[in-house]
């Protein structure tokens, strides 16, 4: 589904990306984590097609993305912190993208899970950050798409409207779509993910089937089966 092969990303003098590999397929839901500056937002942006790449290529589906813009269609995207312009209101950025888009596929589960409906004359510049990560899941799972990349999803959410969340990945996934997670919060991806992506100093210092990474480690919870990788790796 996605194929990252060799990707570098220089900002002047910094290497930020250096020569990442990584294979997404479809069905799998996928944790991306790392500390802080480790290149994680950085390769989002590039299968996104936010940023070149300094060297190497992505695939989606088997296409180069450097060749088309197409395959965004495909790619539900939901930001770290949602920017909307602050004098319309959620009703009007739902109506926007639906024009923008054009789309035969409309899902809005989330947006009457999350009563988004109820709120629809409220403008953008009035909603709490929790009420802003609701418009940009909404969004994000609007048109179906095959592909969810989802940057630090939970944050902001009161415990109910995450659960709710959670729940939808887990559909989704179900489903057969490919899901990718960045998140610090490593307790909210216990029930969610298939695989784990670790990156660290602009390169992936592992990828693992989180049933291979449970029973290498003996450890059930995400964060302490990382956090003993970490330090078999610190030891060597």
């Amino acid at each position: 589904m996605i194929k990252v092969q060799q990707i570098s990303k220089h900002f002047g003098a910094i290497n930020v990306l250096n020569q990442v590999n990584l294979t997404c397929e479809k069905g799998s839901c996928i944790a991306l984590i790392g500390p802080n500056g480790c290149g994680k937002t950085t390769l989002i942006k590039c299968i996104l097609g936010m940023v070149i790449p300094t060297k190497g290529n992505i695939l989606f589906s088997g296409l180069d993305i450097s060749k088309t813009f197409k395959y965004r269609e495909n790619i539900g995207y939901m930001p770290q912190i949602g920017r909307y312009p602050d004098h319309m209101t959620i009703g009007q950025i739902i109506e926007m993208m639906k024009e923008i888009r054009q789309s035969d596929t409309i899902e809005e589960e989330l947006m009457y899970l999350f009563k988004l409906n109820q709120l629809f004359d409220k403008k953008m510049r009035t909603l709490s950050g929790g009420t802003t990560q609701k418009v940009s899941a909404t969004l994000a799972f609007l048109f179906n798409p095959d592909v969810l990349i989802l940057d630090e999803p939970t944050a902001g959410l009161d415990p109910l409207s995450a659960e709710i969340l959670k729940e939808k990945i887990i559909k989704e996934k179900q489903n057969g779509k490919l899901i990718l997670i960045t998140s610090h919060m490593l307790s909210e991806l216990d029930d969610l993910i298939t695989q784990i992506v670790y990156m660290q100093d602009g390169t992936i210092k592992f990828h693992k089937d989180i049933n291979v990474l449970r029973k290498e480690t003996g450890e059930e919870k995400i964060s302490k089966a990382i956090s003993y990788i970490l330090k078999e790796n610190n030891n060597d």
